[in-house]
């Protein structure tokens, strides 16, 4: 079977803000499939130990008094997610998220924060192989006007959102998308081995990266940098 109808796991987190380097989980959810199908998944809600931002608590619906009360303690929680998105990977399951070096980045982040080892500690090596539905969007349909929020992307694809920016529902449809866009240009994304896209993606995304910033410079900031590493910073 190719890769897409075998078990994968979804990642998502929703957050304090956008800086994968200073912003705080405010919640997180792993999806496991079977291809599209999902099979289970695991959920936290934390305590990030910060004021959520009302701009935040607009998009998620997770506000301070509901992280306080009911959110689990922030290093605690880190610590879980961690080691089963660990647990997963040396099972040889991909994860697949929607823009991965924000996910990636932010939980290792938090890892530091709070003094645990990182994801590559634990795996003894890179966090591999990520399956990014947004980077394989783009490298497929590169001439596409238009947003691509995960949203418009589900649309574009005919998959279900079911409550936007709640972490399970986008890390489901993250992985919808994925098997989506195998289906839907089978020589490019189907056919490849995860580890195949993976290196696929490394190139695709540095390529993205320089030309935005080659577009920001000429026309809005002439000292603009849009960082070329992916999965994670």
């Amino acid at each position: 079977m190719s890769w897409w109808q075998q078990p994968l796991v979804g990642f998502d987190l929703e957050t304090t803000g956008t800086d994968p380097a200073v912003d705080r989980i405010v919640t997180a959810a792993l999806v496991d499939t079977v291809g599209a199908a999902r099979v289970g998944a695991a959920h936290w809600l934390l305590d990030p130990g910060v004021p959520i931002p009302a701009e935040a608590e607009a998009i998620h619906g997770i506000g301070d008094d509901l992280a306080r009360r009911k959110g689990r303690p922030a290093k605690e929680a880190v610590e879980e997610i961690a080691a089963a998105l660990c647990e997963r990977l040396a099972a040889g399951r991909p994860v697949v998220a929607f823009n991965a070096p924000f996910d990636l980045s932010l939980l290792d982040a938090e890892l530091r924060r709070h003094g645990l080892a990182t994801l590559a500690e634990r795996l003894g090596g890179p966090v591999r192989p990520v399956l990014d539905a947004l980077v394989i969007d783009r490298a497929v349909d590169k001439y596409r006007k238009g947003s691509r929020t995960l949203q418009r992307v589900c649309e574009l694809y005919g998959v279900e959102l079911t409550d936007a920016h709640e972490a399970g529902s986008d890390a489901l449809a993250a992985v919808r998308v994925a098997v989506a866009l195998a289906e839907r240009y089978p020589a490019e994304v189907g056919t490849p081995t995860p580890e195949d896209l993976h290196r696929q993606q490394i190139g695709w995304y540095r390529d993205w990266a320089e030309s935005l910033q080659a577009w920001l410079r000429r026309g809005k900031d002439p000292q603009a940098e849009v960082d070329p590493r992916w999965p994670s910073r």
